[in-house]
């Protein structure tokens, strides 16, 4: 099953740096993880924001869910999940 999923990051001011950047390198870890097994199929930088749109490749909700749940950041995200299907007019059916 696919999905769109947005995360709007919102890491607190008052983090130490050092704190964030470990969270940052174990999220880029665990998300290249996802991304090989052909689980996060992609993921954009949303311009101008610490965000980002992502589509996911699961079997599902609760994949997905947990999935989200691991994510080193999830504590200090927003998101929003939409599942996605073929759409008529397209010339690739996933």
């Amino acid at each position: 099953m696919l999905y769109m999923v947005e995360m709007v990051v919102k890491i607190p001011h008052t983090m130490p740096a050092e704190v964030a950047a470990e969270i940052k390198a174990r999220e880029k870890a665990y998300s290249q993880q996802l991304q090989k097994e052909g689980k996060w199929r992609h993921l954009w930088r949303v311009v101008g924001e610490y965000s980002n749109v992502s589509i996911f490749d699961v079997a599902s909700n609760d994949e997905l869910h947990t999935m989200l749940n691991n994510l080193p950041l999830f504590p200090y995200m927003e998101i929003k999940v939409k599942p996605l299907a073929n759409h008529p007019s397209s010339i690739v059916q996933e």
